[in-house]
């Protein structure tokens, strides 16, 4: 069974989908397979990330007991392993059916599933505010708060939230920075445009570093990071 870690936003902005693709891909790197289970239903950010039409999402599973493969999209990484998204995609009113208590339980069901499929699961959480949020951070084994590098005092109504749903917070990840007072981690900005990500299991440099400290602090093992060894700059 695979390790499951919720990448929750403590603020919007954070790049919190954008570091669970590259924590994925890294990853993939190490010949894993990874599911990145998408909890952000509002802002649908991971489905700009893949390419070709999505007939099905994981709205369409939550609200019609479907089973998680009908929403399973591989994405191309640079690894040996393999990056499967299942992404949200939906219009509003099967949004509002995908945000219902009945609907979140199904969630949890789904990252059981992904739990199976995968060596690694990172879900993509939103600020905990909905009732599939609360299901993503409880059904997971650790949680890794994201912040804004600019709004890291954030992360404390974050950690009070987590903790009164009976999680705890196991990292804290500033994004768009070099440093931090209050992080564990941290990222700095990488200007890739969605279309052209990830870059973090083909290129090496600070991104790189930072994504893998990540994933070091999420799900406790290190990762080989690439290098840019025999280009011509």
């Amino acid at each position: 069974m695979g390790d499951v870690a919720a990448f929750v936003g403590t603020a919007g902005g954070a790049g919190v989908t954008r570091l669970c693709l590259e924590s994925a891909a890294l990853l993939s790197t190490e010949g894993a397979g990874v599911v990145v289970l998408d909890a952000a239903f509002a802002t649908q950010g991971l489905a700009t990330h893949l390419s070709g039409r999505l007939p099905t999402d994981v709205t369409t599973l939550v609200t019609e007991e479907r089973p998680l493969g009908e929403a399973a999209y591989e994405l191309e990484t640079a690894g040996d392993g393999t990056v499967v998204c299942v992404p949200a995609r939906a219009p509003f009113e099967r949004l509002a059916r995908a945000k219902t208590p009945d609907a979140a339980r199904a969630f949890e069901r789904l990252v059981d599933e992904a739990r199976e499929r995968a060596e690694y699961v990172i879900v993509d959480v939103p600020p905990v505010a909905s009732n599939e949020a609360i299901a993503a951070v409880t059904a997971a084994d650790a949680v890794t708060l994201v912040a804004p590098g600019d709004r890291t005092e954030t992360v404390s109504r974050m950690r009070d939230r987590v903790t009164d749903i009976g999680a705890s917070a196991d990292a804290v990840v500033a994004t768009r920075t070099d440093e931090s007072t209050v992080a564990d981690v941290t990222v700095p900005t990488d200007a890739t445009p969605a279309g052209e990500t990830p870059v973090a299991d083909a290129a090496g440099g600070p991104f790189t570093a930072g994504v893998a400290a990540v994933v070091e602090h999420s799900f406790g093992i290190a990762v080989d990071q690439p290098t840019n060894e025999g280009l011509l700059w």
